[in-house]
């Protein structure tokens, strides 16, 4: 995970899990209109996970 990933899953978490797949992306976006910060653990959560 680079430190550009992690600051743009701060800035606009949809944005930094474009790569991992539609499902990923509609999660993030769920939970980031619910609350910033759903949306920002959830981003850096699927980019840490080195299976997707």
């Amino acid at each position: 995970m680079s430190f550009w990933r992690v600051l743009l899953s701060i800035i606009c978490p949809p944005l930094a899990v474009l790569d991992k797949g539609c499902g990923s992306i509609i999660i993030v976006f769920i939970l980031w209109l619910c609350g910033w910060v759903p949306g920002v653990i959830a981003a850096l959560i699927i980019l840490n996970n080195p299976n997707r």
